[in-house]
């Protein structure tokens, strides 16, 4: 449940409001992104920075997939732990400011000369899926090395299962930072497809037989739902966002 600010005022649009529907992530207005908003960084001149610099600011990325594995696993069974999450990462979203203050404010950040890049590596459905998928996907690789333990077949088909569904949000972040809602729901529908085959694989009778691919089922259950919720609300969100346009299915 999200906090009563983040409600739509009665008579407003979420377009014009700066605001997201309840239950939803708050990327859809995050204004340093290219896809949703036009693009500044022409105003802006060249970005120089070198090697060194590209790669503090990936490490710094890095981090805050690990901030967020930090949250998250330290909330445990909370039922809105990813709710939770974003709070603790800062994802809450602001009231709205009026123009004077946006294009002021903008006009303070283009020529403070201090500013960092955006990428999708700052995207909050970017960080909060690598962060899930990268624990399940460290998580089994462990269990998956003791061969004794664990039929090979059953190790090969999960990690690759993992991998593909990883491949497949990935590709509709960046549909998203591109704006191409359409595109982005059919990626984050095949992105389910593999988290179901996941599902299922977790539910076969190898696993029912194998004592670590259990603990690693019960391990893994609630990511996956989270994973498939934050999924669910951000297609809603591009359904919503791209006029109104109902055509995709289900």
């Amino acid at each position: 449940m999200l906090p009563r600010e983040f409600y739509l005022p009665a008579g407003a649009s979420w377009a014009s409001s700066g605001l997201t529907p309840q239950g939803a992530l708050p990327y859809m207005t995050n204004s340093e992104s290219d896809g949703l908003f036009e693009n500044d960084w022409e105003d802006r001149g060249e970005l120089a920075w070198t090697e060194a610099d590209w790669m503090k600011y990936l490490g710094e990325q890095e981090t805050a997939v690990g901030e967020y594995l930090k949250h998250y696993d330290q909330l445990g069974g909370a039922t809105d732990r990813i709710d939770e999450v974003a709070r603790r990462m800062g994802w809450e979203l602001a009231a709205p400011e009026t123009e004077a203050a946006a294009a002021e404010a903008e006009a303070d950040e283009v020529f403070a000369g201090d500013w960092d890049p955006y990428t999708l590596h700052r995207n909050p459905v970017y960080i909060s899926s690598r962060a899930l998928y990268l624990s399940l996907i460290g998580q089994w690789e462990r269990v998956a090395a003791q061969p004794d333990r664990v039929p090979p077949a059953l190790g090969i088909t999960l990690q690759a299962l993992l991998y593909r569904g990883n491949e497949q949000v990935l590709q509709a972040v960046q549909a998203l930072e591109m704006g191409d809602y359409t595109l982005a729901v059919c990626l984050f529908k095949r992105a389910l497809q593999a988290l179901n085959r996941t599902f299922t694989r977790l539910g076969e009778p190898d696993v029912a037989a194998t004592p670590l691919a259990l603990r690693f089922r019960e391990y893994a259950l609630p990511r996956l739902f989270d994973l498939r919720e934050i999924w669910l609300r951000v297609m809603n969100e591009c359904r919503q966002s791209d006029d109104g346009d109902d055509s995709l299915p289900e």
